[in-house]
C-alpha cells in the first residue's frame, strides 16, 4: 500500500509513522516516494526505529524528468502506486487533491485520513487510524468512482496546455488585476459575457469547495454533472449553471483596455497565465478517481457534520430514530 503524506507538517509525519508500523504489523508493505521516506525515517527517531518501520523492500522512485508542465514534484512519481492495491492519504484535502492529481491514471482506490480542518474528502478521521489500517488490510472498503475534469486551453488552433482536476478548474484574475472580461459557453454555443473576478468549472466534488464558497450549488457526489459557477461577477445574469456531465464547458479570456491578467486555477495549483483570446474548456474525463470508502452513510449526514449544520427542530424519520 502506498502511503502519502505531507512530508513538512509534524502531525502527518507521526501519523505516518503509525500507519506503517500498522502495516508492516499486518503483513502488508508500506510504500512510500524518496521525500516521503525520508519524512518518515526523521519522524521516526535515528536508532534504527524507523527502519524497522519502513523494511527494505519499501521502494523508493525518483525524481522525474523536469521540462514538462504539471509534472510531479520530486519523489512524487506516479509510478510509485504501481502495483499497490490501495493509497493512503494523511493529511487534509489539499494533500488528498495532490495525491490525486498524480496518482489518478493508476487506478488505484485512495482513502484519505484527516488531520486538516473540513476534510470532505477524507474517509477517516485522525483518532480512527488504527482502525482504518485494519479495515484497509482486511478489504473492509467499498469503492466510489467519483467524476473528474480534463481541461484543454488553446489559443486559436494551437492546443496551449492540458490539465487534470477532481475538484475545479478556474479561470481568475491574475496579481493586481481588478476585474477581467470572461465569455462562457456550453456545449459549443455561447451563454454570457461580463466581467467578473473569475469562473469556476466544477464537478460534483468540487460542489463543496470553492464552488461553494462562491455561492453554487452543492451537488450530490452521485449526480453526475458539471457546474459553471461565476466568481463576483458585474451582469444581469450571472447565475450558477448545472449541465449534463456529457456537455463541455468553455471559458474566453476577451481583451480589455486594462492591462488585467488571467490565471488558470486547477484543485489550488496554479496551472499557467492565459494569453488574451485563450479558450478554456472543461470536460468530463474518462479516468475517474477511486475514492475507498469505510462508511455507509447518507452524503446529507456527511454534509451536517463537516459544515457543523444547525438541524435541531428536524421531526423526521431520522429524528423519531434517535
Amino acid at each position: 500500500m502506498l502511503v502519502v503524506l505531507h512530508p513538512h507538517r509534524e502531525r502527518a509525519r507521526a501519523a505516518a509513522v503509525r500507519v506503517c508500523r500498522a502495516l508492516v504489523a499486518e503483513g502488508v508493505v508500506p510504500v512510500l516516494t524518496a521525500d516521503h521516506h525520508a519524512a518518515v525515517l526523521a519522524a521516526g527517531g535515528a536508532g534504527g526505529e524507523a527502519e524497522a518501520v519502513l523494511p527494505a523492500e519499501v521502494r523508493i522512485v525518483p525524481a522525474p524528468e523536469p521540462g514538462t508542465r504539471s509534472e510531479p514534484a520530486p519523489g512524487q512519481h506516479p509510478a510509485a502506486a504501481d502495483g499497490c492495491e490501495l493509497i493512503i492519504v494523511l493529511g487534509g484535502d489539499g494533500t488528498i487533491l495532490r495525491a490525486a492529481e498524480v496518482y489518478h491514471r493508476a487506478q488505484v482506490p485512495i482513502m484519505g485520513v484527516n488531520l486538516g480542518h473540513v476534510g470532505f474528502l477524507a474517509e477517516s478521521e485522525s483518532d480512527d487510524i488504527d482502525e482504518a489500517v485494519r479495515r484497509a488490510v482486511a478489504r473492509e472498503y467499498d469503492i466510489e468512482s467519483r467524476l473528474t475534469l480534463d481541461i484543454t486551453v488553446r489559443l486559436g488552433s494551437e492546443l496551449v496546455h492540458r490539465a487534470w482536476a477532481l475538484n475545479e478548474a478556474t479561470v481568475e484574475k491574475g496579481p493586481g488585476s481588478q476585474m477581467i472580461e470572461l465569455s462562457t459557453g456550453v456545449d459549443d454555443r455561447p451563454v454570457s459575457t461580463y466581467g467578473c473576478d473569475g469562473v469556476i468549472m466544477a464537478t460534483p466534488t468540487g460542489s463543496t469547495a470553492y464552488a461553494f464558497s462562491a455561492g453554487g450549488p452543492i451537488v450530490w457526489p452521485d449526480v453526475e454533472a458539471l457546474l459553471m459557477v461565476p466568481i463576483s461577477a458585474h451582469a444581469l445574469f450571472a447565475e450558477p449553471l448545472v449541465v449534463s456531465r456529457d456537455s463541455v464547458i468553455a471559458v474566453e479570456y476577451l481583451p480589455r483596455p486594462a492591462k488585467d491578467s488571467a490565471v488558470l486555477w486547477c484543485d489550488g495549483r496554479q496551472e499557467l497565465e492565459l494569453p488574451v483570446g485563450a479558450h478554456i474548456e472543461a470536460c468530463r474525463s474518462a479516468t475517474p478517481l477511486l475514492l475507498a470508502r469505510l462508511r455507509h452513510g447518507p452524503f446529507t449526514d456527511r454534509l451536517v457534520k463537516k459544515f457543523q449544520l444547525p438541524v435541531a427542530g428536524w421531526r423526521g424519520p431520522a429524528a423519531e430514530a434517535r
